[in-house]
């Protein structure tokens, strides 16, 4: 263990060691898979030195929800509601490129658990049944002694000193849980409104007008948005397409080949975002030959240069120059290596000059070196597709609009493009660097979910089918909303001079991550009693093993916290098999600190 983490103070005589999970979703469950991998080597093995004759310990999960599919993954969700996942995509399982100290214990995927065809996109019912099944696998696998037991409640604070016993208190029930540690792996959370949604909120209630916050789409109350109203939608990705099949599949309306056939229920829905475009499709087709080289030219040792610079660094600066390089080292890999025709140097000769060139040399180096401009990665144009464009009504939008998504349906799902898959990799290996520099911002994030992690292909299609029937109209790029008049009012520069006006306004996206504006009441007595936040509101977390951090940068001996709201967040708690999976490597650190704990804790009550 660290030095400036106390060492354990023996348990009272006749107590078990006892460990408290609040959150027994995917993450919840991915530390219990780990810490029964470890357990043999940590706590009761041959290699868990002085632990011979030492009793079990209690394991208890906190969750209103099922363990294992938790809130987002329940079953009580409309089974219209996919995954944006191939089934083939989603595993809970290690395998050999997972970078960490504990064994692999490989299991099946999604599509291979499920038997059904891996190109599926499944709904997340089943997910939900498989992360339930998963769940129990875990458990099934921990080591005789060690027992585990389900609270279906909400927790509401954790208190204790630093170097003792914690208690965890749960709704409805007077009397707290003891833990010797305690792990938060609550996931997405919901959180008050900020200054701006709350002013929108006022002026609804005040002119009776629907405005519904960011949430969960499948937790939102839609019966307030009436058959052919227009409503205004603040958001283009994974919780639009929620909203999107909620108000047409969801009240009846069907979808026959590319034609929708509405039944009369839906409103009309008026949507834009920053980007005015949605998410990109899945792409649809399989990975063949040799994966890029990643990481090339943004590792180990370029971040632990980010993270040595003594007046620390800025991520537009220092650090998105060398994932630009790198994704674009990436593509070109795959277009030189699969598609040479297209190219006009060797690739040796290529590499050489990208390898040694600023920006400015690479950009001329692929202008010579690549003739045609739709095989060149062109990141700002992918970011912001709309900049500087503008059309002349809005049914030329409408008709612009569709295209560009028919178009890039078109490229996702064609081999040809295959240096857009290689790209994708290169994503998620940048991904698996930038959580050692913390919280970053927000805008990579956002920058990687619109490249990687868009909707199924199918749903674009729907959509498009929607955008001919009427019932979805794009506003454009960079939309501003305002509340005036009485209503709502939605405009864009992509269709200069054109005003939307609503009585109803939805947000379509999840409450920003804020440890300070959580509505969780644990989360929220955390930062009340010293728990340190970054910037953009993460809770700082120590990167090794996940201990919550105070002012000082102290590591809580006691308090860890996985997920979303840390500012080691991951592109999710389940993962691509073959990608390293981020998530995993951080619950078997966090698994090992908690039986290495355990363990000394259990041997001093022995002694």
């Amino acid at each position: 263990m660290p030095s400036d983490i106390p060492t354990p103070i023996s348990a009272a005589p006749g107590t078990r060691p006892s460990l408290v999970i609040v959150g027994a979703g995917p993450r919840g469950t991915g530390l219990i898979e780990r810490i029964a991998a470890n357990a043999p080597e940590l706590y009761a093995g041959s290699g868990a030195e002085g632990a011979e004759g030492i009793e079990g310990f209690d394991i208890h999960l906190v969750d209103p929800h099922a363990p294992g599919a938790g809130r987002i993954w329940r079953a009580a969700q409309s089974p219209l509601l996919w995954m944006n996942s191939h089934a083939e995509d989603v595993t809970m399982f290690t395998d050999e490129t997972v970078v960490m100290e504990g064994p692999v214990r490989p299991g099946p995927t999604l599509h291979e658990w499920a038997e059904i065809e891996g190109s599926t996109f499944a709904d997340r019912q089943l997910q939900g049944a498989y992360l339930r099944w998963v769940h129990e696998e875990a458990v099934a696998a921990l080591p005789p002694g060690v027992t585990v037991h389900h609270h279906p409640q909400r927790a509401l604070r954790v208190s204790g000193p630093r170097e003792g016993r914690q208690q965890v208190w749960l709704e409805g029930r007077p009397r707290p849980l003891l833990a010797d540690l305690v792990v938060l792996a609550v996931g997405h959370l919901d959180a008050e409104l900020d200054e701006e949604q709350r002013e929108l909120a006022a002026y609804a209630r005040a002119h009776d007008l629907v405005h519904l916050p960011p949430d969960f789409t499948a937790d939102s109350d839609l019966t307030s948005l009436a058959p052919g109203e227009s409503v205004i939608v603040r958001g283009f990705g994974l919780a639009f397409v929620d909203l999107m099949v909620l108000l047409t599949e969801g009240r009846g309306g069907r979808h026959d080949g590319d034609t929708y056939i509405p039944s009369g229920q839906e409103p009309v829905l008026y949507v834009g975002s920053r980007r005015g475009v949605p998410y990109h499709s899945k792409i649809g087709y399989e990975w063949t030959g040799e994966r890029p080289p990643l990481p090339r030219f943004f590792g180990p040792a370029e971040v632990d240069a980010i993270l040595a610079r003594p007046d620390g660094f800025d991520f537009r600066r220092d650090v998105w120059p060398l994932v630009e390089k790198e994704l674009g080292f990436a593509h070109y890999h795959r277009l030189f290596g699969v598609h040479p025709e297209r190219t006009a140097i060797a690739w040796t000769d290529f590499e050489e000059k990208y390898a040694a060139g600023e920006a400015a040399e690479r950009e001329a180096l692929v202008a010579s070196a690549v003739p045609d401009p739709a095989d060149r990665l062109d990141l700002a144009a992918l970011d912001r597709p709309l900049d500087g464009v503008r059309y002349p009504s809005p049914e030329a939008f409408q008709e612009g609009l569709r295209a560009y998504v028919e178009a890039d349906l078109t490229r996702r799902h064609d081999p040809s493009h295959s240096p857009d898959l290689s790209v994708f990799l290169g994503l998620l290996s940048v991904y698996v660097q930038l959580i050692r520099l913390g919280d970053i911002g927000p805008w990579w994030h956002g920058f990687f979910s619109y490249l990687a992690s868009g909707p199924p292909g199918p749903r674009l299609r729907q959509l498009l089918a929607l955008s001919r029937a009427g019932v979805v109209r794009f506003v454009g790029a960079d939309m501003a909303v305002t509340a005036e008049d009485g209503v709502f009012r939605a405009s864009s520069p992509t269709v200069p001079g054109v005003t939307v006006e609503a009585r109803a306004l939805v947000e379509a996206r999840l409450p920003e991550p804020t440890v300070g504006r959580a509505l969780d009441p644990l989360l929220r007595q955390l930062h009340a009693d010293g728990a340190v936040e970054t910037p953009e509101g993460l809770l700082r977390v120590d990167r090794t093993d996940g201990r919550i951090l105070d002012a000082a940068g102290r590591p809580h001996p006691r308090r860890f916290a996985l997920g979303p709201y840390t500012d080691v967040r991951t592109p999710g708690a389940f993962t691509r098999p073959r990608t390293g999976g981020p998530a995993f490597r951080q619950n078997d650190a966090t698994a090992r600190a908690v039986l290495a704990f355990l363990r000394d804790l259990a041997c001093r009550a022995a002694a």
